[in-house]
């Protein structure tokens, strides 16, 4: 008798969780049909009696962006005319001539031309002006205004009208637009010391079998003593591929995200389906900042199962899922549907969007709610704040003369010089910038009579403006000056003191001119302060094993 009175509560309890819940979907009805016949009475309106002709579809547009913008980023709304881009966006191809492109001194210049792409093949090269485009002229025109005359339909034809660096002489360039497909791999090989490398940039369609075939290609061909996957800078993608990039290091029916939202058919468990290709191979995956989402996925199962060591910086914090659903008139909305939970069951999503503050914005999770979690072995990690590396590495930071002469072109423009005096220069693992060339970018940044302004200096002009206000400025102007003078005189040897930094830009620019985006990431790798710790801890066993088993000791960067 208690068990069938047991019975009947629950049986109870439920019916009325349904009536709440149905109750609650049909006021939400009332409300949407509601809102939705005052919407559009309200349009009609505007159309029939507004002092001036509106543009509805520009209208609906606005309306539709702000209601959103109650709501996370990642839910959009996407119009037929922006359908191109959103393409771009989620499977990493476009029709158009693959290159970077930014506006400089009243006219968009290439910046970076894609290896094998149109821009390339046509003898496109890095700082040709774009004077006109098909007869049009290109002056004042915006970088996306540029960017979309380019774009187009693949097998058609554009015609250019171009100014290369240093010379005033116009050429007329004929490009016809193909199929743009960014590589997921822009590059894989061995470093060294049996130490495998490959940089993911993406997880659009094919991705895995992309890594499968580096990580098979690197294992047959050399004795590998360990391997680096590089995820920084990736944005994430589809959640398929990374699961199916965790299966070649973890074994068959392994758990490595479980999706959880409102509609039953949101709440998915993804699985590992095939045997794992290697299991043993130490393996160290790279993050930082703008590793996000799938990229998260991959480092925190790996860093859950304990199958390899999570080193940078703490990543990006995205711990929502999307989903694309089609709507009338050839548009599109991208529609965040649930949260994603990684092996040890936490979440890394750093941002409450979905708890507004008092001023309607959304705050990072407090510490207050932020969770422990074990991995397999036993070590403890956090949820609601991105991957937080096994070791972490503090993110470099650029001086201010480093960050000035690259903003406003100083490095650019002279690795455009260098290209029209050297036809050639060693492989990019090779080339070196050379006291010769280095002294060489001196004389340039010279005779450009390059100017910048420290923080230092800003700060005593600050104080002498205060001092002045306060009617301190005759007690102390002479020592004002006297340290503006001994600040001046120490920026003169700003760059030789910075010549490390710089020289790390000038070598990228320069080889990219010759080597294109391949290039840059084999001459960069080399001499990387997360690849040179991910190969430390590569070849020392015992380090690899004791971040592991919990015994490594973390510094306070980590823990940050």
């Amino acid at each position: 008798m208690k068990q069938q009175i047991n019975i009947w509560l629950i049986v109870s309890a439920l019916c009325l969780f349904s009536i709440i819940d149905l109750t609650a979907q049909d006021k939400n009805n009332f409300e949407i049909s509601k809102n939705i016949e005052i919407y559009v009475d309200v349009l009609r309106q505007l159309n029939l009696n507004y002092a001036d002709d509106i543009n509805p579809g520009e209208l609906n547009k606005i309306a539709i962006d702000a209601m959103l913008n109650k709501l996370d980023p990642y839910t959009v709304y996407v119009p037929e005319s922006q359908l191109e881009d959103f393409e771009l966006m989620t499977k990493g191809e476009y029709g158009g001539i693959g290159a970077l492109i930014q506006k400089q001194d009243g006219y968009v210049v290439i910046t970076e031309p894609y290896e094998g792409f149109p821009a390339q093949k046509s003898g496109l090269k890095a700082g040709d002006k774009i004077i006109s485009i098909d007869g049009e002229s290109a002056s004042d025109k915006s970088t996306p205004e540029v960017s979309e005359k380019l774009k187009g339909v693949p097998g058609t034809a554009l015609t250019l009208v171009v100014e290369s660096y240093g010379d005033i002489t116009r050429r007329e360039v004929e490009i016809v637009r193909e199929k743009v497909k960014f590589p997921n791999i822009p590059y894989y090989g061995m470093i060294d010391q049996g130490i495998g490398y490959i940089s993911l940039m993406q997880f659009n369609p094919n991705a895995a079998s992309d890594v499968l075939k580096a990580f098979n290609e690197l294992r047959s061909e050399n004795d590998l003593n360990g391997i680096i996957l590089d995820l920084r800078g990736n944005g994430g993608g589809l959640l398929n591929e990374a699961v199916d990039i965790c299966n070649i290091f973890v074994p068959k029916g392994q758990t490595i995200v479980t999706t959880k939202g409102k509609l039953s058919e949101n709440v998915q468990v993804h699985r590992t389906r095939n045997k794992a290709v290697d299991q043993k191979i130490p393996l160290v995956v790279l993050v930082n900042n703008n590793s996000a989402s799938a990229s998260e996925i991959v480092a925190g199962a790996i860093q859950d199962l304990d199958r390899g060591v999570i080193i940078g910086e703490r990543t990006f914090g995205k711990g929502l899922v999307q989903h694309v659903s089609s709507l009338p008139y050839n548009s599109k909305m991208k529609i965040t549907v649930a949260k994603y939970y990684i092996p040890s069951g936490r979440c890394i999503q750093s941002i409450d969007y979905f708890n507004k503050n008092m001023n309607g914005g959304s705050d990072k999770v407090p510490d207050s709610l932020i969770s422990s979690f074990k991995t397999k072995g036993g070590r403890m990690v956090l949820d609601g704040g991105g991957i937080i590396p096994d070791i972490c590495i503090k993110p470099a930071s650029f001086s201010q003369i480093t960050a000035d002469l690259y903003a406003n072109n100083y490095i650019f423009d002279y690795a455009n010089k260098f290209a029209v005096e050297n036809m050639k220069i060693p492989a990019p693992g090779e080339f070196e910038i050379t006291d010769t060339v280095y002294n060489d970018f001196k004389v340039y940044v010279e005779n450009q009579e390059f100017k910048y302004l420290t923080e230092t200096e800003s700060l005593i002009e600050r104080m002498k403006k205060s001092a002045e206000r306060e009617s301190y400025l005759n007690a102390i102007e002479t020592q004002l000056e006297t340290v503006d003078s001994l600040v001046k005189e120490e920026k003169k040897r700003d760059i030789e003191k910075f010549r490390s930094e710089i020289e790390e830009l000038l070598l990228m620019e320069i080889v990219s001119r010759y080597y294109y985006q391949q290039g840059k990431i084999i001459a960069t790798v080399q001499h990387n302060e997360e690849v040179e710790e991910a190969k430390k801890v590569l070849l020392d066993a015992a380090l690899y094993e004791s971040v592991l088993d919990g015994s490594y000791e973390k510094s306070e960067c980590d823990e940050e």
